[in-house]
């Protein structure tokens, strides 16, 4: 497939890396969120400003490289790959490469789909970064995993964990309404500046963790590690769960902002997801340290800001009533439908954010870090949780 090819077909997933949105903002902001122009003797270790000669560093690569790889040479963003090509030609990614190879060879379906593996990069290029979001293992079933996490493409219903996100965000935000149809596409985010990365990039169909541990891990520790040391202005990292806060153990907390919580899967979210205010405190960070305009509009409705002024017109009339916030103990809606009953009974069961999300809790009650009230009802609900896990 021709590299024209190959943009073309992930339009639909936002910019190419020749036509990637750029984040609207002031000429201050401009200054702030900028590729860095540090000096060259920096003590930070962020590299100058050079411009990338994709092609020159194509034709260092051997023929064996050159195939192995094509989709990161194609479709993964250029303000990204001068900063991880090195990464690239490792023993251990070539061999994760080499992994996949025989993978699709086999027959075997890998989601998501390959030219979308990359699509965090063209949604929200380096030099846009304002927050990042860290997931785990992608959605393993049809028409789900497109590159950010915790996001699923429609008409694909939002997963028990980006349900409980909303709440979080309803919760900070009273303005914030969930996507029609229970919706959970989230490229608007990544178009406003959030990094949406998972630690693995693949999976296999209907085989959650399947390609853990064979070299993904490595390679998007590079990737949180490059933004920490590129955006040496400084970035929000929101960590949710025991594996994300271990991916931001490094990170710099004098420059950047690191905000960690349980996970917000339902084995988890009730202990302090909901409550976490980590969408508001993400704006109040980049505010006083941009300005307002740096702030993140959570809206995923178009035409609607989280910021606006006045009461909220209600979905399901034309009427202007007060806004509630959202009440943890309903975290998980109504299913519209039978098939969005399915789809939550599935994702219960098999959705690898609640796989993660119950390290994250175990974590949570070993060490206590925020104090719970357990009655006998929580004992037992908790019980039933960990016999169906």
């Amino acid at each position: 497939m021709s590299s024209s090819a190959v943009k073309r077909s992930a339009d639909h997933l936002g910019p190419s890396s020749n036509d990637a949105k750029k984040p609207k903002a002031g000429g201050t902001i401009t200054s702030f969120f900028g590729m860095p122009k540090p000096k060259p003797s920096d003590a930070n270790g962020t590299t100058a400003t050079v411009k990338f000669d994709k092609e020159k560093w194509v034709s260092t690569l051997t023929a064996e490289q050159k195939e192995l790889l094509k989709l990161e040479i194609d479709t993964l963003h250029e303000s990204w790959l001068a900063h991880l090509k090195d990464e690239l030609v490792t023993p251990e990614f070539l061999n994760l490469k080499r992994f996949l190879k025989k993978e699709k060879e086999s027959g075997a379906k890998i989601f998501p789909p390959e030219n979308d593996i990359y699509s965090w990069s063209r949604y929200t290029p380096l030099h846009s970064v304002k927050a990042v979001i860290l997931g785990q293992d992608p959605y393993h079933n049809y028409n789900q995993a497109h590159g950010l996490c915790f996001s699923v493409r429609p008409p694909t219903p939002a997963p028990p964990s980006l349900q409980n996100i909303y709440i979080g965000l309803k919760n900070d935000y009273p303005r914030f309404e969930p996507p029609s149809n229970r919706g959970g596409l989230l490229t608007p985010w990544a178009e406003r500046g959030v990094l949406m990365l998972n630690a693995c990039l693949t999976v296999r169909a209907h085989e959650a963790n399947s390609h853990s541990n064979r070299g993904w891990e490595r390679f998007t520790q590079r990737v949180i590690d490059t933004v920490a040391r590129v955006r040496t202005h400084g970035v929000v990292f929101l960590a949710w769960g025991t594996p994300a806060a271990k991916r931001v153990a490094g990170v710099n907390r004098q420059k950047h902002c690191v905000l960690q919580s349980v996970h917000p899967s339902p084995l988890s979210a009730r202990n302090g997801f909901f409550t976490n205010g980590h969408f508001k405190k993400c704006n109040e960070w980049l505010a006083t340290r941009y300005g307002p305009e740096a702030q993140i509009d959570w809206s995923l409705i178009p035409g609607r800001s989280i910021f606006d002024n006045g009461p909220q017109e209600s979905v399901s009339s034309g009427t202007e009533q007060p806004t509630k916030k959202a009440e943890p103990e309903k975290a998980k809606a109504e299913p519209a439908t039978k098939a969005a009953a399915a789809a939550d009974k599935e994702d219960d069961l098999d959705d690898q954010d609640d796989i993660d999300a119950l390290e994250a809790l175990a974590a949570a009650e070993a060490e206590n870090p925020l104090p719970t009230t357990e009655t006998p009802q929580r004992k037992e609900e908790k019980k039933s949780e960990e016999v169906a896990a």
